[in-house]
């Protein structure tokens, strides 16, 4: 996993913008919301678009963290970092 594709994420979903690259545009030309949905079974879905932009691959690991309002996912073996 890219940590500096992650964290560029993470900013551009709180507004701001330091990549060259894409402009958070989805498939088919779409703005990404960065909002998800719980879907009837209780499954959390993000989104293709999202683990593009983050380079997550099928069999990551993350350990997830509860906190007031918010869910964050922090790789296995990663280190997390306070806001």
């Amino acid at each position: 996993m890219k940590f500096t594709a992650f964290y560029e994420a993470l900013l551009e979903a709180k507004g701001l913008s330091f990549s060259t690259g894409g402009s958070g545009v989805g498939k088919g030309g779409r703005k990404l919301s960065y909002k998800a949905v719980v879907q009837g079974n209780g499954n959390l879905l993000i989104g293709k678009a999202y683990t593009a932009i983050l380079e997550l691959q099928p069999g990551d690991e993350y350990e997830i963290k509860l906190g007031r309002k918010q869910i964050r996912l922090i790789p296995v073996g990663g280190s997390e970092e306070e806001d």
